[in-house]
């Protein structure tokens, strides 16, 4: 009886570094003649099986887009240069970038952008409130300009969704307004 698995469902090694690796097609390279081969990797046969399974369900309904290496800071920057300043009033221009080069960049720029998600976006927010004492109006402020780099992301299908959808913004607390009383006035 073949044990052998159907072509293109890939294959499951582990590696001498103590890794699990799991092999897959994902397509025919027409310039080099070739199948192109990718890899996922885990630390348990288990977890890279199910990465394997979930490549493969989303490669069937055609809804698998390639991780994209790019990090969040050159995808600012990109973003920045590409949609905002041919697009937008000089003083939109000046926000956005001053938000970017001030807050995003430093944060969340190193991480690739295939990676990030709602959690470590929610901590850097939760961060400004906490440890740099910032208005909940510019965090709503720096939360839009995030929001709109990502969503043109998953226009271009560098990312599947949006993962700034999912935060929770800090509530704005208003002052009660106390008029003059009409002696002082």
């Amino acid at each position: 009886m073949s044990r052998k698995n159907a072509n293109g469902a890939g294959n499951i090694r582990k590696r001498s570094d103590g890794r699990w690796e799991a092999r897959y097609s994902n397509g025919f390279d027409p310039k080099a003649g070739k199948l192109i081969q990718k890899s996922v990797y885990g630390k348990t046969q288990k977890e890279v099986r199910q990465k394997l399974t979930q490549i493969a369900s989303d490669v069937d309904e055609g809804s698998y887009l390639e991780p994209s290496s790019m990090k969040v800071g050159a995808w600012l920057e990109l973003w920045l240069e590409t949609y905002v300043v041919p697009s937008k009033k000089p003083y939109t221009v000046s926000s956005y970038t001053n938000i970017c080069k001030r807050y995003l960049i430093p944060h969340l720029g190193p991480l690739p952008i295939s990676q990030l998600n709602s959690l470590q976006i929610q901590q850097f927010y939760n961060a400004l409130r906490s440890d740099y004492k910032l208005n909940p109006k510019t965090i709503k402020n720096i939360h839009g300009v995030l929001h709109n780099a990502l969503r043109q992301a998953v226009k271009l299908q560098m990312i599947r969704t949006n993962p700034s959808e999912m935060c929770d913004l800090p509530r704005a607390i208003r002052k009660e307004i106390q008029p003059m009383e009409q002696e002082d006035i």
